[in-house]
């Protein structure tokens, strides 16, 4: 049999759920760029949707009007055009996390110390795993890879409710750089070593996104955003391109009074911020090793993000409240620790009324050689 901990009340493990889940939200790159508004890049659903199932939460999209509109005096009334809206369900899944240790004599530390290390590690692999499912869902990848294009092995991850609604990038969402031809239809097996980001992909994806309708985000004084993530070894290739670096430094020189890097922090993460691009780096932006003809160059799927470009359920009340787990083993000898938490991710896509196609809502996906 096994038991909770002696004197262990309701009300002290709810808040220690609640403190390891702000540990993890802290710790996460996504968190800061979630918010609750259309506006955000990761819109965050706290409201369930009625089913049989229960594990459901909904997005709205507005879709661009289209109408001309009425003239002069020429009547109004009755010629209104009607809003596009475009609903989504976001499905949403418990992952847990645990640790036990091997007993009283094994156990060096008191049982004190034994709750918060396992506490700190409980929140730090939280954070990872939404770190990564984030980034997987985004750049269209399923959950059976890790972000450097490895097989999980034994991972229940691809057993999420919500692994089987991964997407891969829609045509007009994904690209791929050429050195000599510039962005070009997204092929991993024909990604060269010499495809690597420069300065003026940078300026031909923000280009692309533009004209295929990627919603950017807007900042309280009205200035327009992309976020661009890539790995560190792509942000170390693009220092090194002279064209970057140069415009870089006239830039430097001048601050953020030039209107080339005017803007404020996205998301609360700030990277390098150039003509309206908040280029960030991350290890888990998605970066095999096994592309181009031969299966043998390293690559990354550089993310370029604007508003509602990921869709995340986390689930308020009973239903989704964190849960801290503590439990007793073999005669009160051994001590076991859990975590739960119930949240899932999906990439919004759409009919897009511009282009006439269906796409990925507010994410380009761009494959380069680092």
């Amino acid at each position: 049999m096994k038991t909770n901990f002696a004197g262990m009340m309701d009300n002290a493990l709810r808040v220690w759920a609640r403190r390891t889940w702000a540990e993890a939200r802290n710790k996460t790159l996504i968190m800061p760029f979630t918010g609750t508004d259309p506006n955000s890049m990761i819109q965050r659903q706290t409201e369930l949707t009625e089913t049989k199932n229960g594990n459901r939460a909904t997005i709205t999209l507005v879709l661009d009007a289209q109408g001309d509109g009425v003239v002069g005096d020429n009547q109004l009334k009755g010629n209104e055009e009607a809003l596009g809206l475009d609903e989504m369900e976001i499905k949403f899944d418990q992952l847990r996390f645990g640790h036990a240790n091997t007993g009283k004599m094994s156990d060096m530390k008191s049982i004190l110390n034994f709750r918060n290390v396992a506490r700190d590690q409980i929140a730090n692999r939280f954070a990872q795993a939404m770190d990564e499912l984030a980034f997987l869902t985004l750049s269209g990848v399923a959950y059976t890879q890790k972000p450097d294009g490895t097989t999980r092995v034994g991972s229940q991850w691809p057993l999420l409710e919500y692994a089987a609604d991964v997407t891969a990038p829609t045509t007009n969402r994904y690209r791929r750089w050429d050195a000599t031809s510039g962005l070009v239809a997204g092929d991993t097996t024909a990604v060269d070593p010499a495809d690597t980001p420069t300065w003026k992909m940078l300026v031909d994806m923000k280009a692309y996104a533009v004209n295929t309708w990627v919603k950017p985000l807007r900042s309280t004084d009205g200035v327009e955003v992309y976020n661009v993530f890539m790995t560190p070894n792509g942000i170390a290739r693009l220092k090194k391109d002279s064209d970057f670096l140069e415009a870089w430094k006239h830039a430097q020189a001048r601050g953020e009074s030039n209107p080339l890097f005017k803007g404020t922090a996205h998301g609360g993460k700030r990277g390098i911020y150039i003509d309206g691009l908040n280029i960030l780096e991350y290890r888990n932006v998605y970066h095999p090793s096994t592309w181009g003809s031969g299966s043998d160059v390293a690559g990354q799927r550089v993310l370029l993000c604007g508003a509602q470009a990921l869709a995340f359920a986390d689930p308020m009340g009973a239903i989704g409240a964190p849960e801290w787990h503590e439990e007793r083993d073999d005669y009160d000898n051994r001590n076991g620790i859990a975590g739960a938490k119930r949240f899932g991710f999906k990439k919004p896509v759409y009919f897009n009324t511009h282009l006439q196609s269906t796409e990925d809502f507010g994410v380009l996906c761009v494959d380069t050689a680092v």
